[in-house]
């Protein structure tokens, strides 16, 4: 009889929320290593009303969770931005995200954007290039996604995995 091997997969969606745009990020933990299955972005067009947009992100989360079956949902913390308008509406956009996982039965962690630049880059205050960059080098990328929103979306999803292994 052959050797039997028990492996622990979690596969993570990450979310980088938004009403522009809003970048989702799929990556497998299998026992510690991390692989890439797929990333990109969700985008709306000014021209669109706001409810059209947040319209668009739900159809797009769903397609994704479908697609692709996450255990697990990641996305980050609301911050206060520019404004308070802003804010509110980044966090609407948070809603429809946390709406799609809840809907489909998948548990979501929020975290802050010091906690995912600190998971993946050792620094909190890390710039968006830098978070990139060590995207591509912890999932072993060819090039770094083009898009800040999929970096930051696969970002949050490295964050989670490294957090839920120091919660073992």
């Amino acid at each position: 009889m052959g050797n039997v091997f028990l492996y622990e997969v979690m596969r993570v969606l990450g979310i980088d929320p938004g009403t522009m745009v809003t970048g989702y990020g799929v990556v497998d933990d299998i026992d510690g290593k991390l692989s890439l299955i797929d990333y990109g972005t969700i985008e709306g067009k000014k021209k669109h009303s706001f409810p059209d947009r947040l319209k668009k992100i739900f159809n797009g989360l769903n397609k994704v969770i479908k697609e692709y079956k996450p255990d697990h949902v990641a996305l980050e913390e609301v911050f206060y931005g520019k404004s308070v308008k802003t804010t509110i509406k980044i966090g609407e956009g948070r809603g429809v995200a946390i709406l799609c996982a809840a809907a489909a039965k998948i548990p979501v962690s929020e975290y802050a954007p010091a906690v995912v630049k600190k998971a993946v880059v050792g620094i909190g205050n890390a710039h968006k290039v830098q978070v990139r960059e060590m995207v591509k080098v912890i999932l072993n990328l060819s090039k770094a996604p083009k898009l800040y929103d999929a970096s930051d979306a696969l970002a949050i999803a490295i964050c989670h995995c490294h957090r839920r292994k120091s919660m073992i």
